[in-house]
């Protein structure tokens, strides 16, 4: 087959491109070259605002100190970004500092909108990978599928944990799980039907990334509970691990109210010592949002250095 050849950055080797594929626009136009350090700006003031409402103090004080619970922490912050990783590095043969822009991602998403970070990445990509085609379907695709992966999992778990959760009677109607349960199901099913409208890449591709999610879901479920674990040794890894992923099912489905009351319910049933869960999902949440402040300014601050030098 006949090859044309796309332009790449100075000092990179060019890439071939099959006729009749979208090629990389040479030359972005302004509003794509500032987009990605629009949104690190954007990232960047986030962080700082965030910094004003984090009581490190008592933070601090709550952190154990042993290193394997900090070892597990940063290995589950990271699994996420992680995984995207191998995904679009099958995809695109995408470079180690792409690791770096999909944690620029998650702290767009989980600092300012979501789903602004696949915008950010969308206009990382177009200025940084060299690429065959256009990366917004394969940016689409990910996400769409990493929702229906989730939305999958939490129904199989629904089903698995449902005699748990009507006989606990924490509040939870049978109907209102079920009209939860069946927003979930809307949205996978218009997914599985308009697959072929909402999805570009090959199915081949389609596999890889749903059980590249299916991991990342099953990793972080683990890791959570052996984090809860290391810091409440008292009660058995089994039944954190059985919190973790009812964790996971209240916090999706959509139309639950007082989820963390709900999640504090469940834990005083299995495990008892009521407040000091209250304190473990505190302390996890803190360490989660202080990460976030940390990566956002460093990152942010790294990003907008070298603007000038990727002109």
């Amino acid at each position: 087959m006949k090859l044309e050849t796309v332009s790449a950055p100075l000092g990179s080797a060019a890439v071939p491109a099959p006729i009749g594929v979208p090629l990389v626009e040479q030359a972005p136009t302004s509003w794509r070259r500032w987009l990605a350090p629009a949104l690190s700006t954007a990232i960047l003031i986030a962080a700082l605002a965030q910094l004003r409402t984090l009581d490190w103090r008592a933070l601090i004080a709550m952190v154990p100190a042993s290193p394997l619970f900090w070892i597990v922490f940063l290995v589950s912050y990271l699994i996420p970004p992680a995984s995207e990783w191998v995904i679009f590095r099958a995809l695109w043969a995408l470079p180690g500092r792409g690791f770096l822009a999909l944690l620029r991602k998650r702290l767009s998403n989980e600092i300012l909108l979501g789903y602004s970070g696949e915008v950010y990445f969308y206009g990382w990509a177009r200025r940084n990978a060299a690429l065959v085609a256009a990366p917004f379907g394969a940016v689409k695709d990910v996400a769409i599928l990493s929702a229906a992966t989730g939305n999958i999992v939490t129904l199989v778990l629904v089903a698995a944990s449902w005699p748990l959760l009507r006989d606990l009677n924490l509040g939870l109607s049978a109907r209102l799980i079920g009209y939860s349960a069946a927003v979930v199901t809307a949205g996978s099913l218009l997914t599985m039907v308009f697959r072929k409208s909402l999805l570009s890449l090959p199915r081949r591709d389609l596999v890889m990334i749903a059980i590249v999610h299916l991991a990342r879901i099953i990793a972080t479920t683990v890791l959570t509970a052996i984090l809860w674990a290391l810091i409440l040794p008292a009660a058995p890894l089994s039944w954190w691990l059985m919190l973790a992923t009812l964790r996971m099912v209240v916090s999706r489905l959509p139309l639950l109210p007082n989820k963390d009351l709900v999640f504090a319910g469940l834990a005083a049933f299995l495990v008892g010592h009521r407040a000091q869960v209250t304190e473990l999902v505190s302390l996890l949440a803190g360490l989660t949002l202080a990460t976030h402040v940390l990566l956002g300014v460093g990152l942010g601050v790294s990003e907008l250095a070298g603007v000038e030098n990727r002109r």
